[in-house]
């Protein structure tokens, strides 16, 4: 008997289509495997939902699983699954246009019944069939429909302009895909390339991909299941998976969201942070699935640049991903997803942070950069992000640490501001001179060291309703904070014509010579007429020749012993009061932790020594 072989060709403009799907719209060549195994796993779902509501079907028992086999000398890759199948008429009407898409379709079916609530598929354009031709010259596909009464059929195509149908020996329900690989393709003929991309791209396919008869998916989508429902080291194992890890993670946050999107999220901080380390900027950890299959790896968009050193996965049925499966074509609900779990994440901080104070101690002392990062330029989330920082205060122990909402409960009735100030070290921070108003009033004062901090405070301007002030503030007001004038001070004439005279000795160094209302125990303090000091260290750490540091404002203590002797050195016109002068203000920007030069001091520490000695 003679086999009926039936030509038939793509619809209109077919040729322009491929060519479009083969060259141009996916942008990773491998691709091709995620679609196939992808429509596998919905005809399989097609199957398992037809079982559960419809007629009696060919081989009830049949496992639903996809098999998938390499022959390198033959250069061809088999699919197989054992789901739906396709009569002749659906060949015809799937297979026959790019357009069309058969999940689409069935979906649209069964919403006119009202009753899709069991339905998950995967598939959601006729697209991705057509993608094996970016890999295979030509394409031979064997199905047998789940229908009792139906036949077996070959589709056969080389992609270009038409295809064959004709009829097949009867075989098991399900269908069959043998890519005929072109020669720049044959490494898709080994089971080693096959293994990896199936691993990257369609490990949680929730049936049983093998390959070669080996099963490839052990790994559970855990983000799917009900989090009671898991050990901790189930947790830990998927963990290692989706992170190439060997340790276990600090945290996990694992929640379900219904709004914007019906989202699954499982998030994982690692208990190392690389970049501290200098392994460089780390890559986003979190990557997109729809419905268990990956869409994005390391996704740069489902959440902010700063939240990069987390691990995990984020799912949604409900994506809008434009035709390739690949990309989000809807930013405003990217976004509200963005902010939805990035939300979701620092409420989870702020809990543990209240719960086990001691393991958010070790998160900060690892990722405390991220979220000064996440406060200095993410002004969605500052409000949340603040709540979180840490700090040592005067009143804290060395590696005690206070937040700002600490601070402000302990505040007392007479003070109006939070006052921080920034230094290198605590020690250079506490024998430096910019304390002593505060240490006499008794009001604590947070200590940052790193330059982003004060950059934070100096944005957010207050917190919970109380200014952010610097205590080396230029101008600051401290009201009736302020110390009062001792009666050991010079007189105010004799205070004003020192000033006077210590603007003439110092010249371009200052802007301004003016007695101090914060000094207690130390002759002078320099601030910065920009505002603060710490600007000005961050541009020598940034620029290690600069040598000039521009004009600072030089405040003395006039009740301060040695400002009284210079004021004395001054009235007799000795000649050594110039050089205590640029002593005393060379010590007071050292003193700032200014760096400075040390070769021009040495003449003049050499003439002090010298006189007394003698």
């Amino acid at each position: 008997m003679s086999t009926v072989v039936e030509t038939k060709e793509f619809q209109t403009e077919i040729r322009q289509l491929l060519d479009i799907v083969i060259h141009s719209l996916y942008t990773e060549r491998e691709i091709f495997l995620r679609e196939l195994i992808s429509n596998a796993a919905d005809a399989m779902e097609k199957m398992r939902y037809t079982q559960l509501t419809g007629p009696e079907v060919k081989d009830k028992d049949l496992a639903f699983e996809i098999h998938i086999d390499t022959d390198d000398k033959a250069h061809t890759l088999t699919i197989t699954d054992t789901g739906i199948g396709m009569t002749k008429e659906e060949l015809v009407e799937n297979l026959g246009t790019i357009a069309h898409s058969g999940s689409k379709e069935f979906i649209k079916h069964l919403s006119t019944k009202g009753d899709q609530k069991d339905l998950n598929l995967i598939g959601q354009f006729g697209v991705g069939f057509y993608s094996s031709f970016m890999v295979a010259d030509r394409v031979t596909l064997y199905t047998r429909s789940y229908q009792l009464e139906g036949e077996s059929f070959v589709w056969e195509s080389d992609g270009v302009g038409s295809y064959t149908i004709t009829e097949g020996e009867d075989i098991s329900r399900g269908t069959k895909m043998v890519l005929h690989l072109k020669e720049d393709a044959y490494d898709f003929a080994k089971e080693d390339t096959i293994q990896r991309v199936i691993k990257q791209y369609s490990s949680f396919v929730p049936y049983p991909i093998s390959v070669n008869g080996q099963k490839v998916n052990a790994v559970d989508a855990l983000w799917t299941k009900n989090k009671n429902e898991i050990t901790d080291d189930e947790y830990n194992e998927f963990y290692k998976f989706i992170a190439n890890a060997y340790d276990e993670p600090l945290f996990r946050l694992h929640f379900s969201s219904d709004a914007p999107l019906n989202i699954n999220t499982l998030l994982f901080v690692p208990k190392e942070n690389l970049e501290q380390f200098g392994f460089g900027r780390t890559e986003p950890g979190v990557n997109l699935y729809c419905k268990k299959v990956l869409i994005q790896e390391k996704s740069q968009v489902v959440l902010p640049e700063w939240l990069r050193f987390l691990r995990g996965v984020m799912d949604s049925e409900e994506l809008p991903l434009n035709i390739s499966r690949e990309t989000m074509q809807d930013s405003a609900l990217v976004s509200k997803l963005n902010k939805v779990v990035t939300s979701r994440f620092l409420k989870f901080l702020d809990d543990q942070a209240t719960a086990d104070p001691e393991k958010y101690k070790e998160f900060w002392g690892k990722f405390n950069f991220f979220l000064k990062e996440g406060a200095a330029n993410d002004y969605t989330h500052r409000k949340e992000i603040v709540k979180l920082l840490r700090f040592e205060s005067s009143n804290t122990k060395s590696e005690e640490l206070v937040s700002l909402a600490d601070y402000v409960g302990r505040m007392s009735d007479d003070q109006s501001a939070i006052y921080y100030v920034n230094g290198p070290t605590r020690e250079g921070i506490e024998s430096g001179p910019y304390l002593e108003v505060f240490r006499e009033k008794g009001y604590e004062v947070i200590y940052t060291y790193a330059a982003i901090d004060d950059y934070i405070f100096g944005s957010l301007g207050e917190f919970e309703g109380k200014k952010l002030i610097s205590a080396d503030q230029t101008d600051l007001d401290l009201g009736n904070e302020q110390k009062d004038r001792s009666e050991q001070a010079l007189p105010e004439e004799e205070v004003q014509a020192l000033t006077a005279w210590l603007k003439e000795v110092l010249g371009s160094k200052v802007t301004e010579v003016r007695e101090s209302k914060r000094l207690v125990d130390s002759p002078a303090v320099v601030l910065s007429p920009n505002g603060t000091n710490s600007m000005q260290r961050m541009m020598q750490l940034v620029n290690k020749d600069m040598n000039d540091l521009g004009p600072s404002v030089l405040e003395i203590n006039a009740a301060h012993h040695m400002i009284k002797r210079l004021d004395a050195a001054r009235k007799n016109e000795d000649t050594f009061a110039k050089v205590a002068a640029e002593q005393i203000f060379e010590n007071a920007q050292i003193a700032a932790g200014l760096i400075l030069d040390p070769r021009g001091m040495v003449k003049r520490l050499n003439e002090i020594l010298e006189r007394a000695l003698g």
